[in-house]
């Protein structure tokens, strides 16, 4: 159970005090009926609220699959350069998001942002080997060879180790698929580069079960449906 003025401002459109005033002035209902109290306590999973006829999204988490540009840091501040927060509307920006993982600034494609911790630890987890599906465009025809030597495993002049990966090639072998079950710094244009070969471009399509949605243009976002949430191991 959950204060009504507490889960009200954790969607970031009020402050405890306007919630108050939308109380007193009976403009918040829950389950139909006038709130009788800021101080109200409900269970935000059964209970619905509405304010001025409309329902607010309450819940205790919130999951947002963004369409990330090239060009945009994937961070939640930075003093000089734009992050993907800065795509959010205010509102967003209040409750607490980071993004679950990273993309190049260059890099474009799907980045879920939520303030789930526990659920991005596990995402994360390299014990989990999530999968991570990329379209990537190099400079040079990618062959067999490439392939195979992807699918060994790479290990880059540094001495990092990367784990088995799958190069799909796609055409001329200028495009191709490669799925990840790890999330190394920089790790497809590293392991492309000691193929000799450069990654023009690079776009993720999918982390676990969650897939980029195509009608969001670079710079789009929408919540994750309830569905997804479930999916992806979230709290609906």
């Amino acid at each position: 159970m959950e204060r009504l003025d507490k889960l009200l401002t954790s969607t970031g459109r009020w402050s405890r005090r306007e919630v108050r005033q939308l109380v007193k002035e009976g403009r918040v209902l829950v389950d139909g009926i006038p709130a009788t109290g800021p101080e109200q306590k409900l269970d935000p999973a059964l209970s619905r609220v509405l304010v001025d006829g409309e329902e607010p999204d309450i819940r205790e988490f919130t999951y947002v699959m963004l369409h990330k540009p090239p060009g945009i840091l994937s961070a939640t501040e930075d003093s000089r350069q734009k992050t993907v927060l800065d795509l959010l509307p205010p509102e967003l920006r209040r409750r607490g998001l980071f993004p679950v993982g990273r993309l190049d600034k260059d890099s474009e494609g799907l980045l879920l942002l939520t303030n789930d911790g526990a659920l991005a630890h596990r995402l994360l987890s390299p014990k989990r080997h999530v999968d991570k599906v990329y379209y990537i465009r190099t400079d040079r025809p990618m062959g067999l060879e490439d392939a195979a030597a992807f699918a060994a495993g790479i290990t880059l002049a540094d001495g990092t180790a990367c784990l088995p990966a799958r190069l799909e090639l796609l055409g001329d072998g200028r495009e191709a698929l490669v799925t990840l079950h790890e999330g190394k710094f920089h790790q497809i244009k590293r392991m492309t580069a000691s193929r000799k070969a450069a990654v023009c471009q690079l776009k993720r399509l999918s982390m676990g079960t969650l897939v980029l949605d195509e009608t969001l243009r670079p710079g789009e976002f929408r919540l994750l449906t309830r569905e997804e949430v479930s999916k992806i191991g979230g709290k609906p």
